[in-house]
Parts: structure tokens; C-alpha cells; sequence
């Protein structure tokens, strides 16, 4: 794995050991930041989240293109080694790049705090999609959502997030998807934000 673009770009990063994790690959992760930079007209000055952040390659990618800053959630060990040891090669300062060793799902950071403009979901794929959209909606109501949020969820193509959406009734609108090959990458934004 590495760095496409950015002040990092051509970095080499560490993957975790074993299956658990499951990286993006680079010709997917162009095309997810090619789509969030024309969403946005760039990254800078972006507050990231990076939910599932396994090695940490898609926020690290995001603050290489110019976020303000990225926090990252992690679980696993192992993930969190080659997080830790990517943030700390790279020489990320720790105030753009923090690194909470909790399940975002269990996480008690719902509530004030920064806004986040981009959201990256990338979890197991085993992962129910209602937990999943469950998260964003707690982040809604917490505050943690600024205006004019992207989220992006990448997910196994079998799944259709639109029927997802239509259990929980929820807020949320998929502006884009694209598929590649056996995942595809859902684009959403809280109902009536989209022009920010």
C-alpha cells in the first residue's frame, strides 16, 4: 500500500497482519478521493473521520490531499500497530491525525465536539448496515455532522443500502454509488444538506 497523492504521496504504508483487515486498493481509493475532491473542490481545510480506519490509508490519504485533520477509530491490535507505525513514519502531526484505540460503535463521542465534512466508513463487511447507518444517525444527533457532510460507505456489492435506508426511515440520502467489481461505494449526505 501506499500514498497516491498529497505531501505524502509515494509513502509506503504498513498493512495489518492476517485477514481481519481488508485495505482498499489503490485503483478504488483514486477513484473514492478523486469523487470526494470533486464533491468538495479539494481536501483542504476537510475534518475527516475515518471510522474503521484498519491501517489508517484512506485518512492518511485525505490529510497527504490537504484535511485540517482526521480522527481515526480502530479495535483491532493489529490495525492499530500499522496505524500507530503510518502516523508515526510519516511524522503526521498528532494534531491532525488522532488515534482512538475504541469501536466507534461503542465510542462515548456522540455528543459536542468537532463537526466532521467527511465521514469514511469502510467496515467489516460482515457488519449489519443498520449498525452502520445506526453510527451516522447517533453522529447526527450528537452534533457531529457539519454542514454539508459527505459519507462515504464502502461495502460488499450484494448489499443494497437503499432498502437499508428504507427500514430505518432515516435522514439520509445516496447522491452517487459506484461498484467495483465485488464492492461498491455508497455517497451520502443528511437530507437537505446537500448544497451545504
Amino acid at each position: 500500500m501506499r500514498v497516491i497523492a498529497g505531501e505524502y504521496r509515494g509513502r509506503t504504508l504498513k498493512a495489518p497482519k492476517g485477514e481481519l483487515t481488508r485495505p482498499t486498493t489503490d485503483r478504488v481509493k483514486e477513484s473514492l478521493m478523486s469523487s470526494i475532491g470533486s464533491h468538495f473542490g479539494g481536501f483542504d481545510g476537510l475534518m475527516v473521520l475515518d471510522a474503521f480506519a484498519g491501517s489508517g490509508a484512506l485518512g492518511i490519504e485525505c490529510l497527504s490531499r490537504g484535511a485540517r485533520g482526521c480522527h481515526f477509530f480502530e479495535r483491532d491490535r493489529g490495525a492499530l500497530e500499522a496505524l500507530g507505525a503510518n502516523v508515526s513514519t510519516l511524522r503526521i502531526d498528532p494534531n491532525r491525525a488522532r488515534v482512538f484505540r475504541t469501536d466507534v460503535l461503542k465510542a462515548p463521542f456522540l455528543a459536542g465536539g468537532v463537526g466532521y465534512d467527511l465521514v469514511m466508513l469502510d467496515p467489516p463487511y460482515a457488519l449489519d448496515p443498520i449498525e452502520v447507518v445506526g453510527l451516522i444517525e447517533r453522529l447526527t444527533r450528537g452534533g457531529r455532522i457539519a454542514s454539508g457532510c459527505l459519507i462515504t460507505y464502502e461495502h460488499a456489492r450484494a448489499t443494497d443500502l437503499s432498502d437499508v435506508l428504507a427500514q430505518v426511515n432515516g435522514s439520509l440520502d445516496i447522491i452517487a454509488s459506484k461498484t467495483y467489481g465485488k464492492i461498491a461505494i455508497d455517497f451520502l449526505t443528511i437530507r437537505g444538506e446537500q448544497d451545504g
